[in-house]
């Protein structure tokens, strides 16, 4: 993962010039701050001159203490720009990922766990690139700085720091291990609280009315509790490193110190200016040290957050591969073909075997075939929304896999039984579909949906704002908008995923006549149950347990198939109780 982290940020290199140069001076000013205090310090109280004689080295000190925070904010203000660019560019990698995800692989996991993934896992990177890396510059230039004019005016003091100094590293690299452990606990702690927070939310409604409410609220309890004790782990974990830096940074220096302190006072053998200046730069050599602690730490944390950014965006998905050729803008929609097409949800699992079928343009095909048998398996991949294991679909001998994805969306709609709505104007959803927002087309489109009285009859007409899913919004005006956006969009081929489930007679009734227009000009393929849709179709396809039974007109079927009998008969049925 932190070559991934690496990775992002190999394109600053500006930026990393900017903290180099950054470094060097903050390690410059660190000596001559400590050089201007000493010399200050010995001129007033050891050799007694008047203030009037050190105002040089005063302007020069407020200088030099003004010059090193002033770097080190414009070091940190890089850091903060390069995690945002950073961040916007994996948020980015992230939405086209979910974007191109297949539609089986869309509907995996939670949502909230995915929210939870763009918005928090991406936030716990800040810190590697705001404050470790700005961090990595300062510890590689100022401790070496500061060790070398340390040497210079005395090599023992020089020798002690070079051999305490590894123990910071060492430690922090240990504790640094188990910092990220504990953060990659807590970011999974983290996604599964909220992937169940919001499917709580989300399923309020129903929870109540099955009387689950106060079960699942023990279940949000739970993960919230383990989300705290693992949010205190890491807690506890960086005070224990910050304790353990500070023990062995204060040993370090109280040895120096002890050092010192015997060679100017009992054996004599250093200047009081040396041994003061020595015990300036001792502190600064160690700070550097324990702030790339600190730092380690973050970025630790960062390094599991980038672990579950690359876990989502590298998981595999069922990718639709679309090559870039155009489908021929014909006066007819293409004739479609299913050439020995095979797809199963898993190696065991469901879906469609060894499909072979051809689809007339203008014909009204209807789907139909039992509960799981691999009806909407068949729409989703006609409409390239899941990609074929197994043999090929055509459009005019072309494969679908040959085609610009854009081309092939453009002659196609697919209305579900409950199309998605947007939060905006009823006009703008009506308009989605289409590169015209002409107010007159919108309106003939809603009219031929059969849902202009209704908009009418609101307020604020076709500016009437929809909440979120539709909220707001029948299930039979969701159908009636989604209508009117193929009639505005005049696709070559509509696919409809039992748009009359759960409708009442006369918006069932609509539904039908608006088909009958939209097939004027169109390929129609429903997925079927209600019998009057089945036999006003011109060609039926019976699909059971992913087979392909049969084929043919209602009459054929009703005399050739038992299955298809069965199903006819059983509506009849119920029709007349």
């Amino acid at each position: 993962m932190k070559n991934e982290l690496k990775a992002y940020a190999s394109g600053f290199k500006i930026t990393h010039l900017f903290m180099i140069l950054g470094a060097l001076i903050i390690g410059a000013s660190i000596i001559v701050q400590a050089f201007l205090t000493v010399e200050i310090v010995n001129r007033v109280f050891i050799e007694r001159l008047a203030y009037s004689e050190i105002s040089p080295y005063l302007i020069g000190l407020l200088i030099v203490m003004a010059l090193r925070p002033c770097v080190s904010y414009l070091m940190g203000k890089a850091g903060v720009n390069m995690a945002t660019i950073v961040k916007q560019r994996i948020r980015e990698a992230l939405l086209n990922k979910f974007s191109r995800d297949a539609l089986l692989t869309s509907y995996q996991g939670q949502s909230g766990q995915k929210v939870s993934v763009l918005l928090d896992a991406v936030d716990e990177i800040d810190s590697y690139y705001s404050q470790y890396i700005p961090q990595v510059f300062k510890t590689a230039v100022i401790p070496f700085f500061i060790l070398i004019a340390v040497s210079t005016q005395h090599i023992e003091t020089g020798l002690i720091m070079i051999v305490t100094a590894p123990f910071i590293p060492l430690f922090y690299i240990i504790i640094g291990i188990r910092t990220q452990k504990k953060s990659e606990e807590k970011l999974e702690q983290m996604t599964v609280f909220s992937g169940r927070f919001l499917d709580a939310i989300q399923g309020l409604t129903t929870l109540n009315l099955f009387r689950q409410s106060k079960k699942y609220r023990s279940i949000m309890e739970e993960s919230s509790l383990n989300y705290r004790d693992a949010t205190l782990e890491v807690l506890k974990v960086a005070f224990v490193s910050s304790l353990m830096l500070e023990l062995i940074s204060m040993l370090s220096i109280g040895i120096i110190a002890l050092e010192i302190g015997l060679r100017l006072i009992v054996f004599n053998s250093m200047s009081f200016a040396t041994a003061f200046f020595l015990l300036m730069l001792a502190p600064e050599f160690y700070l550097s040290l324990k702030e790339l602690g600190s730092a380690f730490h973050t970025g630790r944390g960062s390094m599991s957050a980038m672990k579950k950014v690359s876990e989502e965006l590298h998981r595999e998905s069922d990718e639709m591969k679309w090559g870039d050729r155009l489908l021929e803008t014909k006066e007819r929609p293409p004739l479609l073909a299913f050439k020995n097409v095979s797809y199963r949800y898993q190696e065991s699992g469901f879906g469609l075997s060894s499909i072979d079928l051809t689809i007339k343009p203008y014909s009204n095909t209807a789907v139909i075939g039992r509960s799981g048998s691999g009806k909407s398996t068949l729409l989703n991949l006609l409409g390239g929304l899941l990609p074929p294991q197994e043999g090929a679909i055509t459009a005019d001998e072309l494969p679908l896999t040959s085609l610009e994805e854009e081309s092939w969306f453009s002659k196609i709609s697919f209305i579900s039984q409950n199309p998605y709505l947007f939060t905006g104007t009823i006009a703008e959803n009506i308009a989605i579909g289409s590169k015209s927002t002409d107010k007159i087309q919108i309106e003939a489109a809603a009219e031929k949906a059969g849902i202009s009285s209704f908009i009418a009859s609101l307020e604020n007409g076709y500016e009437t704002v929809i909440g979120e899913s539709g909220r707001g919004i029948s299930g039979g005006e969701k159908q009636r908008i989604a209508l009117a956006r193929a009639f505005i969009k005049q696709p070559e081929i509509i696919l409809f995923d039992e748009p009359t489930t759960g409708l009442d007679l006369y918006t069932e009734k609509v539904l039908h006549t608006s088909i009958k227009e939209l097939s004027k000009n169109a390929t129609i393929i429903t997925v079927a149950h209600r019998i009057h849709t089945i036999r006003n179709a011109d060609h039926i396809i019976l699909l059971d347990k992913g087979n392909l039974i049969a084929e043919g007109t209602d009459e054929s079927l009703y005399a050739s198939s038992e299955l298809y009998r069965g199903m006819v008969d059983t509506q009849k049925a119920e029709v007349t109780l």
